[in-house]
C-alpha cells in the first residue's frame, strides 16, 4: 500500500553529477529513517547512505566526499546528490525506508522501483 517512488537517474559522464529523489507515499512511524541502496550486474547490493528523521547521516567508504544525502520529513522525501561520478557508480539505486539504530541501519520491507545511473569513461 505504501508506494516509494525514485527518480534523477540517467547517463553521464566521469566527473559529472546526478541528483536523484525519493518520495514515500506516506510515514510509516516506526520506520525512523531512508536510505540509498546500489545495485550492479553481478554484484551484491550496497548501501550507499542513509538519513534518520533528526539528522542522522553516515555514507559508504566509496562515496564519503561526493555524494550527499538530504531529507524533508514533511514531504517524505530524501534526495541523494552524487558528483564528481565515476564509472564504478555505475548500478540501479533504490530508496529504502528503515531503521536507524545504534549506528547502524537496518533496511525495511518498502523500497522504490529503482532508478538507474550509468557513469560512461
Amino acid at each position: 500500500q505504501v508506494q516509494v517512488v525514485e527518480s534523477g537517474g540517467g547517463l553521464v559522464q566521469t566527473g559529472g553529477s546526478l541528483r536523484l529523489s525519493c518520495a514515500a507515499s506516506e510515514r510509516i512511524y516506526t520506520l525512523n529513517a531512508m536510505a540509498w541502496y546500489r545495485q550492479a550486474p553481478e554484484k551484491q547490493r550496497e548501501l550507499v547512505a542513509y538519513i534518520s528523521d533528526i539528522g542522522r547521516i553516515n555514507y559508504a567508504d566509496s562515496v564519503k566526499g561526493r555524494f550527499t544525502i538530504s531529507r524533508d520529513n514533511a514531504k517524505n522525501t530524501v534526495w541523494l546528490q552524487m558528483n564528481s561520478l565515476k564509472p564504478e557508480d555505475t548500478a540501479v539505486y533504490y530508496c529504502n525506508m528503515g531503521t536507524y539504530y545504534s549506528g547502524t541501519y537496518f533496511a525495511g520491507d518498502y523500497w522504490g522501483q529503482g532508478t538507474q545511473v550509468t557513469v560512461s569513461s
